[in-house]
């Protein structure tokens, strides 16, 4: 910040040259305390418009959203398919709810508990090396796809390498004991699903580490900002506070987001477009994989709507189980909402690529 006391005025400056706020400063003399920023093109330019004012506009676009709505596309719904579709996004939202509330408060706990020479002892310094031990730590923490993404965040936060934390989110939701124990109750008969459900898992967590380290560039990522933590109990706890606040606040809406276009897609899809497909090998394997993102299902439940698409083959049914906790919409926007949208258009795809590659691979030698 450069400072400049002006009894005489503001001065005028060169084009091209920064310029401040007005501020009288701390010592009561009537100066100017000057940030650095950018000349608009006309000069001191407008005063910014007052909050109630974009409220105001902001209201009247809802309204006007709404009335619109309700001429043109109410006559078009069906009272049936409404039903349906709040339903599947109340059962999202709420399915989802209590994992992202324990997946914020672990991530609020690592930023404001844990120090960061922990991850330095628990995770080998080369960042290819700590790619493997990530994964590997997913399989002892129970959670689903929405927990995954605050705890990544507060990784990151905390100095463990972006591609290991992005192992560790991928990692977490897909071969903890809950998942494969469910997975092992939907089908009794076929404990390969279980091996092959880890085992490719964990290989798309890790490959996909490997990729980020290799590809992936800083710019392409936003590390999430989390509060310091003080020396003192008060001070942890506050910063904790306040990780819980803002975490949950700013991932509460891409939830919402998710459920919404995870509940249209569901009642829009007719389920005669994905049976038709079910007795074509390659194409089966690949609907079953977009049908997953689609569908949005928390990975302690998806194993069983996997055993009930009995039509499809065991290599598509492990490409849904793959694919649901890594790549789904909600998940999407989560990333999107800590990560920034530039690192969800090239990881989402990334993720997706490796994850149905995986799958074919290992539904070839199942059983």
């Amino acid at each position: 910040m450069t400072r400049m006391t002006d009894p005489s005025g503001p001065s005028t400056a060169a084009p091209g040259a920064s310029r401040g706020s007005l501020r009288t400063t701390a010592t009561g003399t009537g100066g100017f305390d000057w940030e650095d920023e950018p000349f608009p093109p006309d000069g001191w330019g407008a005063p910014p418009a007052a909050p109630g004012t974009k409220a105001a506009w902001g209201f009247a676009a809802l309204a006007a959203l709404l009335a619109a709505g309700r001429t043109w596309l109410a006559p078009l719904i069906d009272a049936r398919a409404l039903d349906a579709w709040t339903t599947i996004f109340v059962a999202i939202c709420m399915q989802a709810l209590p994992f992202l509330v324990f997946g914020v408060a672990l991530s609020a706990a690592i930023t404001a508990f844990v120090p960061a020479a922990f991850w330095n002892r628990a995770l080998p310094r080369r960042p290819g090396a700590a790619v493997p031990v990530a994964g590997a730590m997913g399989a002892v923490l129970p959670g689903c796809e929405c927990a995954s993404v605050p705890v990544a965040g507060g990784l990151m936060a905390r100095g463990v390498a972006p591609a290991a934390a992005l192992t560790f989110l991928l990692a977490a939701p897909a071969i903890n004991p809950i998942v494969l124990t469910a997975t092992a109750v939907a089908f009794p008969d076929s404990p390969e699903m279980v091996l092959g459900r880890f085992a490719a898992s964990l290989a798309v967590a890790v490959l996909a580490g490997w990729a980020w380290l290799l590809l992936g560039r800083g710019e392409w990522i936003r590390i999430p900002s989390r509060p310091h933590a003080g020396a003192g109990a008060a001070a942890r706890w506050d910063a904790f506070r306040q990780a819980m606040r803002h975490d949950i606040m700013h991932a509460g809406g891409f939830l919402v987001v998710g459920g919404a276009a995870a509940a249209t897609i569901n009642v829009a899809v007719p389920s005669a477009w994905v049976g038709g497909v079910a007795g074509i090998g390659w194409l089966s394997v690949l609907v079953l994989a977009v049908l997953a993102v689609l569908m949005s299902i928390c990975s302690e439940a998806d194993a069983f709507v996997a055993a009930s698409l009995s039509q499809f083959s065991p290599t598509a049914k492990l490409a849904f189980l793959v694919v649901g906790p890594m790549v789904d919409l909600k998940l999407i926007a989560l990333q999107t909402g800590f990560f920034g949208r530039r690192f969800a258009v090239r990881f989402v795809p990334l993720t997706f690529v490796l994850a149905v590659a995986v799958s074919a691979v290992a539904g070839g030698v199942l059983p």
